[in-house]
């Protein structure tokens, strides 16, 4: 199974180690699904996972959220984006995940902001759901 995260899914991760943001990348890591993202997708996640107030909030220095991110790096399937699906959506900024979880034939984008992606997603047969009801769905 192919999933794509949207960012604040990721700084969920980064900044609740016992929440299913994180509990999604273990799974990932023991191979029970596929992340994938795009390289501009990811270096979003770079930019906003660096910014202090997530370190603070995690009690993390910003050598930690590094190794988290070179962690992240690891985890992730590269995705190439061959078509800029654009506009679809109201924020410019949620494009890059919706052409990712495109690009990648994903099964499910998992994000905090449904309703961004709800009617655009319909559009590409992808289901979007938050972390936390879509982890309770593999049970």
């Amino acid at each position: 199974m192919v999933i794509v995260m949207d960012t604040d899914t990721i700084v969920a991760a980064l900044r609740s180690p016992a929440g299913a943001s994180a509990e999604l990348l273990r799974r990932a890591r023991r191979g029970d699904m596929t992340l994938a993202a795009s390289v501009s997708l990811f270096m979003e996640y770079e930019a906003v996972c660096c910014r202090p107030e997530h370190a603070q909030a995690a009690d993390l220095k910003p050598s930690d959220v590094s190794i988290y991110l070179d962690g992240l790096a690891h985890l992730m399937t590269p995705v190439d984006v061959h078509f800029l699906w654009r506009p679809q959506l109201r924020d410019p900024a949620d494009e890059l995940v919706l052409e990712a979880a495109i690009n990648a034939s994903a099964q499910a984008l998992l994000t905090f902001n449904v309703k961004h992606f709800a009617s655009a997603a319909t559009r590409f047969g992808l289901s979007v759901t938050q972390p936390g009801p879509f982890l309770r769905s593999l049970t």
